[in-house]
């Protein structure tokens, strides 16, 4: 099976899926956020290793805490995800802390700031066609 084949593709959705439900419904770890995605999994065309890229709603601190949550359950979320998915192998998870969100929403903001100052195009057009 190659990387980029459709079978491969319908793996890492269906993955993703029960690896969603596994981490919002199943376990019951204090110090893992309420507010933690799964953003993209990446299964192996081996089906032996899976990167699961994780993003948390918090701060620094809790980002970290849910990460060791998730590592000190891997054994269980495989187990669970075994019995929900027939795979002919259950991959081993590697789950990896995803910043993409958090950047996306801070280079958001520098461009509101940065673009707060400069008046509106809009503004000056109507101005324009008055006169």
């Amino acid at each position: 099976m190659r990387k980029n084949s459709i079978k491969n593709t319908r793996i890492n959705g269906e993955v993703l899926r029960e690896l969603s439900n596994i981490i919002r419904g199943e376990i019951k770890d204090p110090r893992i956020n309420p507010m933690t995605s799964v953003v993209t999994v990446e299964v192996a065309p081996d089906l032996k290793t899976c990167k699961a890229y994780i993003s948390v709603l918090g701060d620094e601190e809790s980002q970290k805490a849910t990460l060791a949550g998730l590592r000190s359950a891997e054994g269980y979320i495989r187990r669970q995800l075994a019995h929900s998915i027939n795979l002919r192998n259950t991959p081993e998870i590697t789950f990896v802390l995803d910043q993409s969100i958090e950047y996306g929403v801070r280079m958001s903001k520098m461009i509101d700031d940065v673009t707060k100052d400069i008046p509106d195009r809009t503004d000056e057009a109507e101005e324009e066609t008055e006169e």
